[in-house]
């Protein structure tokens, strides 16, 4: 039985991952905390083969947390899920001890196959932030610039910091006075030109490109 802790802030979030958790027979949830402080109690605690964390945590970073369990308890292993992340953050969770990096998205579902995955000594990364990685190590080139940004119209550009922040499509609709209809149109062009399947991989791809800033 893989035994798992949760660190996660956000409710909703944790909920699907019990949800998508807790028919599989070989896994069990057997702690949660929602902040770092509550984490590093279940880190001091032990008795845990995965840890799920997130990075963005009310009170510090999920950081703290992933280096006391590379430190505390070096067999087990560490799979982030984040919202997105800079390659900063990310090469930085690695060093720290991750062994899989995952961006949130709107369904949980891969997550049993990335746990069982990640104790038989794969690394789950989403592959988005796999391809920014794989250009850390390729020679210094002219980055071939795709005008991305300039490929964005401005209300492509604002809808996309609003997903960043989490808004849902029929409130992003409300806040701007369109059409949620008209929301999702926009959204399918922004995947469309920065090559993505998801908002997590549209913010996170916008993000190292420098068309928008990460939180």
């Amino acid at each position: 039985m893989v035994r798992v802790v949760i660190v996660e802030d956000d409710p909703p979030t944790v909920g699907l991952l019990q949800s998508a958790i807790d028919p599989a027979d070989d896994i069990e949830i057997v702690g949660v905390a929602h902040n770092v402080a509550s984490g590093m109690k279940l880190v001091a605690a032990g008795g845990y083969d995965v840890l799920l964390c997130d990075l963005g945590l009310p009170d510090g970073s999920g950081l703290s947390l992933i280096r006391a369990s590379a430190a505390r308890h070096p067999a087990a292993d560490i799979l982030v899920i984040t919202v997105f992340a800079d390659q900063a953050r990310v090469l930085d969770s690695i060093k720290a001890g991750a062994r899989g990096y995952l961006l949130k998205d709107e369904h949980f579902a891969d997550c049993v196959d990335d746990i069982r995955d990640i104790r038989k000594g794969g690394s789950p990364i989403s592959p988005i932030i796999a391809r920014q990685l794989l250009v850390q190590f390729q020679p210094s080139q002219p980055v071939a610039q795709t005008s991305a940004q300039e490929g964005l119209s401005p209300r492509e550009l604002e809808i996309l910091n609003l997903l960043a922040r989490g808004f849902s499509n029929p409130e992003i609709g409300e806040l701007l006075a369109i059409s949620k209809m008209t929301v999702g149109t926009h959204v399918k062009n922004i995947y469309r030109k920065l090559e993505v399947r998801s908002r997590s991989e549209a913010v996170f791809e916008a993000s190292s490109r420098g068309i928008m800033n990460a939180h």
